[in-house]
């Protein structure tokens, strides 16, 4: 499969994508009506969605910086990055260590255009227009063979973008990951968590609607148990795969995921 190849460069304002809705979620304003009205229906069945955003961003940029300042990685490729915000993953690490590389994948031309925008004096950081399943277009890409050294650790990044990957053998989540790892030296990390619900009713809800707003861009929301099998074989760091609002907290008075209708699910691991 060669998903990159099928890309369109044309931004359609009139079918929200999942990287525009998360930018509203995020108080954005890189995102249009089809994409506002999409979360306005979303939040009548799962009104935490607004709140479970703005936790997995904060737990993005904690675990960049505990990879970056505590484990001492100084590459990261980020799939399905989305739309450039406040204190983004070369943000975080640069901070901590200015000779941190970061490499961005997204499929969404907005986010080439935003990122290409925001990155333009930062010779260190690049994004890339690909399908996040297209791992050898993205491995060889001349950006990433640029920035990132592979005979090194690198922290591989998949934050809050499983649930938009349908299941199958060769491209769902399981094949991915395996087909990452394989490409990956041991002492890397994987940081991986997804949209996650134990009520069938929730899951079943949000994929339709979902699916049916994208146009098909969407796989599914799915359980814990799908996400702890992602991880089998690595070392998962403390505290383990759990709500990502409780992930390494900074404070004990660090936002904390209210409603459980659905959650974001994960954490980071250590290859072998």
């Amino acid at each position: 499969m060669q998903p990159g190849n099928e890309l369109s460069t044309k931004i359609d304002a009139t079918v929200p994508t999942a990287a525009r809705m998360y930018d509203y979620y995020l108080g954005g304003k890189d995102n249009y009506s089809a994409d506002r009205a999409a979360c306005e229906e979303l939040d009548k069945v799962v009104p935490s969605t607004r709140a479970l955003a703005l936790n997995n961003r904060r737990f993005l940029q904690r675990a960049v910086k505990v990879l970056a300042e505590d484990y001492g990685i100084r590459q990261f490729l980020d799939h399905g990055s989305g739309l450039p915000t406040q204190n983004n993953v070369h943000q975080v690490a640069q901070q901590i260590a200015p000779e941190s590389r970061v490499v961005y994948v997204d499929n969404d031309p907005m986010v080439l255009v935003h990122g290409r925008a925001l990155l333009d004096q930062n010779d260190r950081t690049a994004v890339i227009h690909a399908d996040m399943r297209d791992t050898e277009t993205i491995f060889s890409h001349p950006d990433t063979q640029r920035l990132i050294d592979f005979s090194q650790p690198v922290a591989v990044l998949f934050n809050s973008v499983f649930h938009c990957i349908p299941d199958s053998e060769t491209d769902g989540p399981p094949a991915l990951v395996r087909r990452v790892s394989e490409r990956l030296v041991p002492g890397s990390y994987l940081l991986m968590c997804q949209l996650v619900s134990e009520d069938p009713e929730v899951r079943d809800f949000v994929t339709d609607f979902m699916d049916q707003a994208t146009q098909g861009h969407w796989g599914r929301v799915r359980q814990e148990k799908d996400m702890e099998a992602l991880f089998e074989g690595m070392d998962v760091l403390e505290p383990g795969l759990v709500e990502v609002s409780t992930w390494r907290p900074d404070t004990e008075v660090t936002p904390r995921q209210q409603t459980m209708e659905w959650i974001e699910f994960g954490g980071v691991a250590r290859l072998r």
